[in-house]
């Protein structure tokens, strides 16, 4: 463990000299991705030094028991000893953990696209229950968000919701809820009192800065409309929606959240880059899962993730057989016991994956 601390201490001071060098910090990506190392060796080696305090305790309890000339000194030392020994498999377990390699993306901001599927005006209030168990949590996390594009259900909720979200370490956080949420409940339109089963589809994009993706302006047509859904006066009177088409790839990106036509389109890019990002990213994810048979994270937007029933106040995390009798609270935003369980899955499969490096 110590050798391995070691290595790391190299590259921790080696970073410390390199985040001040006049060439890195005008670097703008260089110096970015330096200092979210840099925060993640601190970490380390804050580890580091509890891990060599307690094994240079373990070794002086040690030598005075073994020398034993001081009875007063040696069971003070066996206490010391016990603790100590107590304490070690904990602190080896966390930094364990803390030496597995970090996703680069884990740190990024994200765009969250919700889509009603199956199921009609039931999945488009369902999509609006996703968004808002999403915000809810969000705002328990004391991130900020903010709606990029929208498009109402005829009955409630949202046919599609775009936002964007704000953060530490929120792709980390939220890209295990990508996939194919499934709700199985009696809707408010049915008369009969049957069960329907909707869907709704969610994506999670780690936001890409611009110099993760360049587009080529010459490549994007863009088209100017008239805002629709609320908005006061300017709303189907003001050409500020905007709407940009990648023609190389045919995605698309729109904003008509905003009343400035130029705020709409700044969005809008951002938007298309994450969506750009996240077609090569989906590309790595599905041959990395196919390398590791990983259920937790697959690249899988088809997958279905998560079954909210609410007959039984159950909700079923498929990836990982989790089964939790806490609906209303779920829904409610408070899902951060599944997105535990997901990463602790997800980290222990990289446990075995880097075994014979740590």
């Amino acid at each position: 463990m110590i050798e391995k601390l070691n290595i790391v201490k190299q590259r921790f001071d080696e970073v410390n000299d390199l985040i001040i060098q006049p060439d890195v910090i005008s670097d703008q990506k260089r110096y970015i991705e330096l200092n979210k190392e840099y925060k993640d060796l601190r970490a380390l080696m804050d580890e580091r030094e509890k891990y060599i305090s307690l094994t240079d305790n373990i070794k002086e309890a040690e030598e005075i028991i073994s020398d034993g000339s001081d009875p007063e000194m040696t069971e003070m030392a066996k206490l010391q000893l016990e603790e100590a020994k107590e304490q070690l498999p904990e602190l080896e377990e966390k930094i364990r953990m803390m030496l597995i390699p970090k996703d680069p993306e884990d740190a990024k901001n994200v765009v969250i696209e919700i889509r009603a599927g199956t199921g009609g005006d039931e999945a488009s209030i369902f999509a609006g229950d996703l968004y808002r168990m999403y915000t809810k949590y969000v705002e328990s996390k004391g991130w900020s968000h903010n709606i990029v594009d929208f498009s109402e259900g005829t009955s409630g909720g949202f046919k599609e919701m775009i936002f964007e979200v704000s953060g530490e370490d929120v792709y980390g956080t939220m890209k295990f809820e990508a996939g194919v949420h499934r709700v199985q409940r009696v809707p408010q339109t049915e008369t009969q009192g049957r069960v329907h089963t909707s869907a709704a589809t969610v994506m999670v994009l780690p936001e890409a800065e611009e110099f993760d993706v360049e587009i080529d302006p010459k490549d994007v047509r863009i088209d100017y409309f008239c805002s629709s859904g609320p908005g006061g006066q300017s709303v189907n009177t003001t050409y500020s929606a905007v709407r940009l088409t990648h023609e190389p790839t045919g995605l698309v990106a729109q904003c008509q959240d905003q009343k400035s036509q130029h705020k709409n389109k700044e969005k809008a890019f951002r938007v298309l880059r994450s969506r750009l990002y996240e077609m090569e990213l989906a590309k790595k994810m599905e041959a990395d899962a196919a390398k590791r048979n990983s259920m937790v994270s697959s690249g899988d937007r088809s997958a279905k993730i998560r079954t909210y029933n609410y007959a039984q106040s159950r909700v079923t995390d498929h990836r990982i057989n989790l089964t939790l009798y806490d609906l209303s609270n779920i829904i409610n935003g408070d899902i951060q016991k599944i997105i535990d369980e997901l990463q602790l899955a997800e980290n222990t499969e990289k446990l075995k994956e880097n075994s014979d490096m740590l």
